[in-house]
């Protein structure tokens, strides 16, 4: 009784899924809980035990864990034009088979790269109807095509790539310093974001230039410097014009302490790490072992140690895949030779359970993993559908066995080529089923795929209009130990960013 009424307990919502597991995590902490599912989203997070509406068919997970699907923002496709290398149709898939539920499409390496509206219709054709997962596309910044980012940005990229140095591919050329600071004053007059592969040219350039199979004198030719320097160009030209800008694939922990100072002061900047620099070590990688090689490098074990630590201090904001695949010829397997082997690692399908493994090893908890690999790629990106639990986003969901382990098999693997550098490695967190909008696309009974069509839809970005003026400096860390213990901050907290639609007709 309640003021003289009777208090009703709110009834169960008409839905047609409810997803039940003793470890539902949600963005207010890990619970035992419903979730309910209407049409395409969540429509309420329910009592574990709450009653089953006779319209509902009940999925339950027991004591798996019901993560939100995986939003990974660094993923080279290289379709089309290098499908030979990878491939919507078997990236997708792979991705499901690691959680991934979103991914968002790197500019280069497909022919023709993402730098002008007519490349991006291509790489739209060459994607609608072949993707297991939802899709996005960034931009590409290059030499002669700052008058197309305005376009780019209109039709719905999430943001623009550019490189300091060589990309690896003649179609992607490097922007100049001068460049540069063009570019990112016309991102930031667009209100939108520039994504930088952070290694400078002149500290490469004055390293030592090696070749052959010894791990130590690749590392030794792509040096923390490199790196530094270019963090710190970066921020002093996001000061100067606004401009909105993420770091891509830190592997330097020397940079962290310039880009706290940075988020300190407000500077509009997140960073990303990758899975193989918080798994794997320099130490470990055997000579001629290519599977390894990327750019910048897996380096040692102290300074993975210290990228663990700028994650739970929030200075680094998430975790991504950076897949980059290639065929095995190009990764001189037979030679050993790092340094006319093909930089990148494939881990579209790996990356959870990689990450998991070394987070239980710190005692890291698993929601943090939803918060870096889920909540803050899905924010970076303007997806306010996508990222967390939580009634109106996506029913897009990762069912985990986190205490299961597993040996990699790369003829497991779904990726189009299965060099991997986690192959023999023993992983803890087995993905038993995946979800995409309310439906089951991989996983099963049998740890088959779900819905073996291509359900995966086309993702634009609407852009937004920038402000009249830069945007006022925001604090976007994390206090200490946040990400351990409470929720995750929005990595773009107060600087414009685009909210993602689905491209019309695209099934």
């Amino acid at each position: 009784m309640a003021g003289g009424r009777i208090a009703r307990r709110n009834p169960v919502p008409e839905v047609e899924l409810l997803l039940r597991s003793a470890r539902v995590v949600t963005p207010s902490g890990v619970r035992p809980a419903s979730v309910a599912v209407r049409g395409e989203r969540v429509a309420a997070v329910l009592p574990y035990d709450c009653e089953v509406p006779g319209t509902a068919r009940l999925e339950d997970f027991g004591d798996d864990v019901l993560l939100p699907g995986l939003v990974d923002t660094h993923v080279h496709v290289n379709d089309p034009g290098r499908s030979e290398w990878e491939g919507f149709p078997s990236a997708t898939l792979a991705a499901a088979a690691g959680g991934v539920t979103t991914l968002v499409d790197m500019p280069l390496n497909s022919i023709p790269p993402t730098t002008t509206t007519a490349h991006l219709d291509v790489k739209r054709r060459a994607a609608r109807g072949r993707t297991h997962i939802d899709v996005g596309f960034w931009g590409g910044a290059v030499p002669g095509n700052l008058a197309e980012l305005r376009p780019l940005h209109e039709a719905g990229v999430f943001g623009f790539k550019c490189f300091l140095l060589p990309s690896g591919v003649d179609e992607f050329p490097s922007l100049s310093p001068a460049g540069l600071e063009r570019a990112m004053a016309e991102t930031a007059r667009l209100g939108g974001l520039l994504i930088v592969h952070a290694e400078d040219p002149e500290h490469i350039d004055g390293a030592p230039s090696r070749t052959g199979p010894r791990y130590a004198d690749f590392l030794a030719s792509r040096p923390r410097a490199a790196e530094n320097a270019a963090v710190e160009r970066l921020i002093a030209l996001a000061r100067r014009t606004g401009c909105r800008v993420h770091v891509l694939h830190l592997s330097s922990s020397d940079a962290l302490p310039l880009l706290a100072a940075a988020k300190r002061d407000g500077v509009p900047l997140t960073v990303e790490t990758c899975p193989h620099f918080l798994t794997l070590t320099a130490e470990e990688v055997p000579d001629g072992a290519t599977e390894f090689k990327c750019c910048p490098p897996i380096r040692e074990a102290e300074n993975r140690d210290a990228l663990w630590r700028g994650l739970l201090d929030g200075t680094i904001d998430c975790v991504v895949s950076d897949h980059s695949p290639c065929t095995p010829d190009l990764k001189r397997l037979d030679s050993g030779d790092f340094a006319s082997a093909w930089g990148g690692i494939s881990s579209l399908q790996l990356g959870l359970p990689a990450v998991w493994t070394e987070a239980r090893r710190r005692g890291v908890p698993i929601a943090a993993l939803a918060r870096w690999m889920a909540a803050a790629p899905a924010a970076l990106a303007g997806l306010p559908h996508k990222g967390a639990v939580e009634p109106g986003r996506d029913a897009d969901f990762t069912v985990l066995a986190p205490e299961k382990t597993f040996t990699v098999d790369p003829a497991r693997l779904h990726h189009r080529n299965r060099v991997t550098a986690y192959a023999g490695r023993t992983l803890y967190g087995v993905v038993r089923s995946t979800w995409l909008r309310g439906r089951r696309i991989y996983g099963g009974p049998a740890g088959a795929p779900g819905d073996a069509r291509p359900t995966g839809r086309l993702l634009s970005a609407v852009p937004r209009e920038p402000a009249r003026e830069p945007a006022a400096p925001v604090r976007t860390g994390h206090r200490p130990g946040g990400p351990a213990t409470g929720p995750a901050p929005d990595p773009g907290a107060g600087v414009p960013q685009p909210a993602a639609t689905t491209e019309r007709g695209t099934a």
